[in-house]
């Protein structure tokens, strides 16, 4: 098969590129009805995406390409169990996590959708024994506080869930977040915390993954401090995990032992077992209509023409922003306060599935793949990065996120909040010209620091509130736009062979800093400079 750009589709956009140079205004001038036409609707959530830089000629061919990349086979050999996962021979099935129990989804000729629901129903249990006071600690003391130890997907998207959820979390119930190797981490989510009212939640499918190990030794050690009582770390630890050895090593009961499977990346594990904190916090049936969000866009994108396919076509944009109009970076604006670590999130969904640069047959890309993803919540990034996108020298997609619902009794507020959010789509796409700006009787010298160019793309999805279902059905939406991309760039969006150097010389670092001497010491000249510079001053005064 030829290289993707020297494919007919391929060349057909990149002419298609050159030869169009239409801005918004004159998009939206040619056709009044543009704003309505350019939208749809899936899972709850309604995209506007008539504010980015295609029209009918654009859209044809990418969706040509998802057709000449084989795009909808990708898509049903995942759905079959097949090892879409090349390089770790793995199935990809985090769409399993999810299905109502009579939908059959198998693996090597196995169904594995009862064995999720298994676990579901362990996970169900638990927290309700943890919610209503029946499960105790040690000393007979209800469980007051939850910690949640894990790192990449083991903390990414619990976080994010916890955070967005918050107003359907159970308030006598505080959960927080340890993930950083940094010790400071540990130790400002424990200070004001007493070990006989916490339970800690190790999330490893190893049990072996270096930072959360060094966290959960920490905790460990934190709790039997005080409670003096090796039996005590059975009422205080459970682990989601699938090495019951490991487990019953450290001390916790292996039937508090929640497992997944190696065919769900870290990435896409919130809504299995790493997401107990999550079903803590809001509880068991919150959880389940998460579940039903996430299904109801799987369905969507599973069974949705391509032309009326919110992931595909939102996959497609993002593609032709990044391959023809240039844009190196997404930018992701949550509307939403309680959206304020989504964006961290899908840093790591994003990056960590497209950031390769070699083919599913190992040759060389000779086209980016993905974007950098970043963001942070409006109105916030109205005073920070927002003139950059605005007047900058860089092209930055949008994807602006509101809801017409606000989960406080704030409304007026939320009337603000979300004029801002309309205004500044308005604002990027249109811009203001000089004339217009002389029309306002700014004076000539003045006139070119207050142009804005506009023509600067962007989606708005829009849903009616912030509901559990409504933030399953988002995370989907972005799952497969990331799944649709890998598979045009043809590349694996699930391994992630880039984590692993980092982390195997680390190991044999820390044993040089060990080290009583240099003898060791095999580095370049940079890294073995900072290995001695860091040992003779490590035992220098501390705050």
């Amino acid at each position: 098969m030829p290289k993707l750009t020297e494919r007919p589709i391929w060349r057909s956009l990149a002419a298609h590129w050159r030869a169009r140079d239409a801005h918004l205004r004159n998009l939206f001038g040619t056709n009044p009805q543009r704003g309505e036409k350019y939208a749809l609707e899936a899972a709850g959530w309604y995209l506007d995406y008539s504010k980015q830089r295609v029209d009918e000629e654009t859209l044809r061919l990418l969706l040509q390409l998802a057709e000449d990349a084989g795009v909808a086979a990708r898509r049903d050999a995942m759905w079959r169990g097949e090892k879409i996962n090349v390089t770790e021979k793995r199935a990809v099935l985090h769409i399993a996590l999810r299905a109502p129990k009579d939908q059959r989804i198998e693996v090597d000729g196995e169904d594995v959708v009862p064995g999720v629901n298994e676990v579901l129903e362990r996970m169900a249990a638990f927290a309700t024994r943890v919610r209503e006071g029946e499960w105790k600690g040690h000393t007979g003391k209800r469980i007051r506080h939850v910690v949640n130890i894990g790192i990449g997907g083991s903390d990414l998207g619990p976080v994010m869930a916890h955070e967005a959820l918050r107003a359907f979390a159970q308030r006598n119930l505080d959960c927080r977040f340890v993930s950083n190797v940094d010790g400071a981490d540990f130790f400002e989510a424990t200070r004001d915390l007493k070990p006989e009212e916490t339970l800690f939640i190790v999330a490893s499918k190893t049990f072996t993954t270096q930072e959360t190990m060094a966290n959960a030794r920490a905790a460990r050690a934190w709790a039997l401090a005080k409670l003096e009582d090796e039996a005590a770390v059975a009422k205080h630890f459970v682990a989601v995990s699938t090495n019951a050895e490991k487990v019953a090593e450290f001390g916790i009961d292996t039937a508090n032992m929640f497992g997944f499977w190696d065919w769900v990346g870290g990435r896409y594990s919130m809504d299995s077992a790493i997401g107990l904190s999550t079903m803590l916090a809001i509880g068991p049936d919150h959880f389940r209509a998460m579940l039903a969000g996430f299904h109801e866009m799987d369905e969507h994108f599973r069974t949705a023409p391509f032309a009326q396919n919110m992931p595909v076509l939102m996959a497609l944009i993002g593609l032709w922003n990044t391959n023809f109009l240039g844009a190196a970076t997404q930018a992701v604006l949550p509307y939403a306060n309680y959206l304020k670590r989504f964006p961290a999130y899908l840093q790591q969904l994003t990056m960590e599935s497209n950031g390769k640069s070699v083919t599913l047959e190992g040759a060389r890309v000779d086209h980016d793949t993905s974007a950098v993803w970043w963001g942070e919540p409006g109105t916030n990034g109205q005073h920070s990065f927002y003139q950059l996108i605005h007047q900058g020298t860089r092209l930055i997609p949008c994807d602006f996120i509101g809801f017409v619902e606000p989960l406080s009794p704030l409304h007026e507020q939320h009337d603000l909040l979300m004029a801002n959010l309309f205004a500044q789509s308005e604002a990027l796409a249109f811009g203001k010209t000089a004339e217009q700006v002389r029309a306002e009787g700014t004076p000539e010298w003045l006139v070119p620091h207050r142009v804005f160019d506009g023509n600067r793309p962007s989606n708005t999805l829009l849903a009616q509130a912030l509901t559990p279902h409504s933030l399953g059905a988002l995370i989907a939406l972005y799952e497969h736009i990331t799944f649709v991309q890998g598979a045009i760039w043809d590349i694996d969006s699930f391994d992630q062979w880039g984590v692993e150097l980092g982390k195997q010389l680390a190991q044999n670092i820390g044993k040089e800093i060990a080290a009583a001497d240099d003898s060791g010491l095999a580095h370049d000249s940079s890294t073995n400079a900072l290995i001695r510079r860091y040992r003779a001053n490590r035992g220098g005064e501390k705050p």
